[in-house]
């Protein structure tokens, strides 16, 4: 179960990666820190997702 949140958060920090992309094509960037906290967050969910995949346990 833990694998699968795992791959869901990372799906949405792809998504975000995407949208982050696509707005910055289309428009430009007078914002600059609205982009800094976004690519933050991005980062923090791929971390957590990355967590959640990972196996404790040990193979013997």
């Amino acid at each position: 179960m833990k694998k699968e949140i795992g791959k869901w958060l990372m799906d949405v920090a792809k998504y975000m990666v995407t949208a982050i992309l696509l707005s910055s094509i289309f428009s430009d960037l007078q914002n600059t820190w609205m982009y800094v906290g976004i690519i933050l967050s991005i980062i923090g969910i791929f971390a957590l997702g990355l967590w959640f995949i990972k196996d404790n346990r040990k193979e013997e």
